[in-house]
């Protein structure tokens, strides 16, 4: 008869542990996919929202440009930090799916831009019930999610700078250097024509700092090694992450937003701006960048004051090293956020 009872007991017991396990499950991730337009100041900003599991951290993307929309490039190169973060691509006020061919191109201003990222951090905050999110910021991003972070540190975890964009007038002065000593290395008589139309430091239009920007390309300072931009492109289209119509207005709110800003920009030196923050900064930095000299960005980086500093060296890449190397970048990004890189999928 005990034993009777002792195997009824199990068996009800068994029984009341499956009625558990059924009724109360292990919490299944909940996979982020949507985009939101987030309204401040008479704009409508675009910002697609990925993610394995909404309870990950949130990490906001700050493109260049200013006006270079490069969310679908982020998503192709590094879309893999998906897997272990809530990863917000934010189209910039001017910028792709943010483009208003209507929009005053004069409230396309540093100040106007750090109202915008406020907003939106404050959407991505209220949106996942987090206290800070980190902001990761490539080019010009990287100079605007600095000066955020300095205004803002309550609302901001950690600070990622890739290629990070320091003062663009002593920048230029330095690429123009090098695209002269590169032009006189190889005995380049069309750089050196191109070299004479620019004229000197500061670029006094936007044509001139196109056109050392392709000279830079040219010699290794933007891309170390060049891609196949129209593979990238078509890989681009087909995967969703952008659509052929939208092609013009990435392009056009490039050209809007850089002379727009052009001036304003040449005004900008964080070494005197932001000397100090009180979050934890990385910058990545690509050995052979010569367009916002990466030099200059490790000068900055020795003398900012901040709780915590990495700065990591990328030695196959220049400008667009988040596109030369994006495995490394992406585990680097991981590292700067304390984050491990979560096992694959087993395919199925």
């Amino acid at each position: 008869m005990r034993e009777r009872n002792g195997v009824r007991f199990a068996a009800s017991g068994l029984c009341a542990w499956l009625l558990v396990c059924v009724t109360s499950p292990l919490r299944a991730a909940e996979e982020v996919e949507r985009a939101d337009l987030v309204e401040v100041d008479g704009a409508k900003l675009f910002v697609e929202l990925r993610g394995a599991d909404a309870a990950a951290p949130v990490l906001l993307w700050l493109h260049g440009g200013p006006g270079g929309a490069e969310r679908p490039l982020f998503r192709q190169f590094n879309g893999e930090l998906e897997r272990d973060l809530v990863v917000a691509y934010l189209d910039q006020r001017g910028a792709g799916r943010s483009f208003d061919a209507d929009a005053d191109p004069a409230r396309l201003t540093i100040a106007q831009h750090l109202k915008d990222l406020d907003r939106v951090v404050d959407h991505l905050r209220e949106s996942f019930d987090e206290r800070r999110v980190a902001l990761i910021g490539h080019s010009w991003g990287s100079a605007l999610g600095l000066l955020y972070a300095a205004e803002h540190p309550g609302k901001v975890s950690a600070f990622v700078g890739a290629a990070q964009v320091v003062a663009p007038r002593e920048a230029q002065a330095r690429e123009l250097a090098f695209l002269t000593a590169e032009a006189d290395r190889f005995d380049d008589e069309e750089a050196l024509v191109a070299l004479t139309e620019i004229g000197p430091a500061p670029y006094d239009d936007v044509g001139e700092v196109l056109s050392a920007e392709q000279l830079s390309e040219r010699f290794g300072g933007l891309f170390h090694r060049p891609p196949n931009r129209w593979k990238i492109v078509l890989r681009g289209l087909w995967r969703g992450d952008a659509t052929p119509w939208e092609l013009y207005r990435i392009i056009r709110g490039n050209r809007v937003s850089l002379e727009a800003m052009h001036a304003e920009l040449l005004t900008l030196d964080l070494r005197a701006s932001v000397r100090r923050v009180t979050v934890p900064v990385c910058m990545l930095l690509g050995r052979h960048d010569r367009h916002a000299d990466a030099k200059l960005a490790e000068e900055y980086f020795l003398q900012l004051a901040a709780p915590k500093k990495t700065l990591v060296w990328f030695e196959h890449s220049a400008h667009n090293l988040q596109f030369e190397e994006p495995v490394r970048f992406n585990r680097e990004v991981r590292s700067c956020l304390g984050r491990t890189e979560r096992a694959a999928e087993p395919s199925r």
